[in-house]
C-alpha cells in the first residue's frame, strides 16, 4: 500500500479523496492555488503545497508543478479526482515516468477512450450499440454537412476532446449547421486545445443512464449498477439517482452487460462509467466512457455499501478485487442533488461571493459532500459546485421526501451568492419526475 498520496484536485472531491486515504492509514498531500490557500482540504491534509495562481492552467492543470509537488513530498501515487487532469493521458504518462502511480486507467486507455470519436469506434467493435453518426472526426464543415444528411436531423456536434457537458451543440435546421460547426469547433479549440468535432444523431426526449464499472489489474471486471442522470442543464447533470426509475429489468441487465463487455475490450482498470442515451423506444446507445470517478459516485456507494475511492486506491496499488459480481447487492434508493452557486433565473449564471452562513443538513441516511464553510469565498475561477446532497431510503418515494427536506434545511447565505437548492426542490415536485418519466429536456422546459 502507498504511504503517501498526493491529491491533484480541489473542492469537495479533494476532501473526499483525502478522507478515504486517512481511513486507509495513508498520508495525504494537498495542492492548492493562491485562491484556495484556506480551503478545507488544505486544513485537513497532512501537508499542502502551493502550485500557482488562481487560473487553473497556472495551477491545477500545471503538470510540472503538480508532479514536482509529489516528488518533493515523497508521494508514491497521485489521485486526480474528477475534472482537471483526471482523464489526461499525458499527465498519467508523466506520473509513470517520474515513478508515481496514477490512480486511474493506463495512459493508453485514457488516450483511446478520451478521444470520443475513437471511443465510439472501439465500442462498436466490441459490440456495444452506438448512435448513427460520423465514423471518426469530421474533416471540416463540408464533411459535417454530408454526415448530417446521411444521419438525419436533428444532430449533435461534439468535441472529440470534450467532457463535462462542454463542447456540444444541437442542430435542428440544416441551414444552421455550417455556422454551428465553426462556432463549436472554435469553442473546442479554446477550451480543450483541440478543434476536432464528430457528429451523432440527436435523440429528443431521451434519458441519460450510466453504468458504473470497477476493474482490477488482474482481469476482474464487475459492474455496480446504473444511475439515472437525466436532469441536466446545458448538458451538465443536476440530479442523479440509483436505481434508474421506470427501467425494465431486462434493459438494466443489457446495459450493465454492455458496460462490462466494453471494459474488458479495452483492458480497463480502476473505476469508470459507461454513459448511455436511452431513446423513447427504449433502445440504448453508448455516448462515451468517463475514465474517472464521477461526481455522482456517492449514490452508488449508498446502495451498495462499496467505497469507490478506497477501491480505486487498492486497485492502483495492485490489489485484486475482493468482490465478485454476485457479491454486489443493491439495497434501497439513493438520490443526489448538486447544489451549485448559481442563479437559475439567469440561465444558471455562477454567483461567486463570500459565504457568511453555511449549515449542512443532517438526519438519518443523509450525506453531504462539501468543502464550504462560513467565511469561505466562492471564487470565479472554478466550477460552481458548492455541495452534493445525498440521501438513501428503502424506496423512491421516501428518498424524494427526504431530499426535499434536506434541500429545505440547507442554509446558505453570502454576498451575492445564490444556489440551485430552491430550483432543485421544484424539479423534485414535477409530476413527470415523480413518475420517473422525465427526460434530459426537463430543465429546459421548466426554464422556458
Amino acid at each position: 500500500m502507498f504511504s503517501t498520496v498526493l491529491v491533484a484536485n480541489r473542492g469537495e472531491i479533494a476532501l473526499r479523496v483525502a478522507r478515504a486515504c486517512r481511513e486507509l492509514g495513508i498520508r495525504t498531500v494537498a495542492v492548492y492555488s493562491t485562491a484556495d490557500r484556506d480551503s478545507a482540504v488544505v486544513r485537513f491534509a497532512d501537508e499542502a503545497v502551493h502550485i500557482g495562481p488562481p487560473p487553473a492552467r497556472a495551477s491545477y492543470l500545471n503538470i510540472p508543478a503538480v508532479v514536482e509537488a509529489a516528488r518533493r513530498t515523497g508521494a508514491q501515487a497521485v489521485h486526480p479526482g474528477y475534472g482537471f487532469l483526471s482523464e489526461d493521458p499525458d499527465f498519467a504518462e508523466v506520473c509513470e515516468a517520474n515513478g508515481l502511480t496514477f490512480i486511474g486507467p493506463s495512459p493508453d486507455v485514457l488516450s483511446r477512450l478520451g478521444d470520443k470519436a475513437a471511443c465510439r469506434a472501439l465500442m462498436a467493435e466490441a459490440g456495444l450499440p452506438v448512435l448513427p453518426g460520423s465514423t471518426g472526426p469530421l474533416a471540416g464543415a463540408a464533411d459535417a454537412k454530408e454526415a448530417a444528411q446521411r444521419t438525419g436531423y436533428p444532430v449533435i456536434l461534439k468535441a472529440v476532446a470534450g467532457g463535462g457537458g462542454r463542447g456540444m451543440a444541437v442542430v435542428t435546421d440544416p441551414d444552421r449547421l455550417l455556422d454551428t460547426y465553426r462556432r463549436t469547433s472554435a469553442h473546442a479549440r479554446s477550451v480543450f486545445g483541440d478543434d476536432r468535432l464528430y457528429l451523432e444523431r440527436y435523440v429528443e426526449r431521451a434519458r441519460h443512464v450510466e453504468v458504473q464499472v470497477l476493474c482490477d489489474r488482474h482481469g476482474a471486471v464487475v459492474h455496480l449498477g446504473e444511475r439515472d442522470c437525466s436532469v441536466q442543464r446545458h448538458h451538465q447533470k443536476l440530479v442523479e439517482e440509483t436505481p434508474a426509475p421506470d427501467l425494465p429489468a431486462r434493459l438494466r441487465s443489457a446495459m450493465c452487460d454492455a458496460a462490462v463487455r466494453g471494459a474488458r475490450a479495452v483492458g480497463y482498470t480502476g473505476v469508470g462509467t459507461f454513459e448511455f442515451v436511452l431513446t423513447p423506444e427504449r433502445d440504448f446507445h453508448l455516448m462515451e466512457v468517463n475514465c474517472r470517478l464521477q461526481v455522482e459516485h456517492p449514490v452508488t456507494e449508498m446502495v451498495t455499501g462499496i467505497d469507490l475511492v478506497r477501491e480505486q486506491i487498492l486497485v492502483a496499488a495492485g490489489h485484486p478485487l475482493t468482490l465478485r459480481q454476485e457479491d454486489v447487492v443493491h439495497r434501497g434508493v439513493a438520490v443526489e442533488c448538486r447544489v451549485n452557486a448559481e442563479d437559475p433565473s439567469r440561465d444558471f449564471a455562477p454567483t461567486p461571493g463570500l459565504l457568511t452562513e453555511f449549515e449542512a443538513p443532517g438526519g438519518p441516511f443523509v450525506r453531504v459532500d462539501t468543502h464550504a464553510f462560513p467565511g469561505w469565498r466562492i471564487g470565479p475561477d472554478y466550477d460552481s459546485l458548492l455541495a452534493k446532497a445525498v440521501v438513501w431510503a428503502p424506496d423512491r418515494e421516501r428518498a424524494l421526501a427526504r431530499m426535499d427536506r434536506v434541500l429545505e434545511e440547507l442554509r446558505v447565505r453570502g454576498e451575492g451568492v445564490c444556489t440551485t437548492a430552491g430550483f432543485l426542490r421544484k424539479v423534485l415536485a414535477r409530476p413527470e419526475f415523480r413518475a420517473g418519466r422525465h427526460t434530459t429536456g426537463l430543465v429546459a422546459e421548466m426554464t422556458g
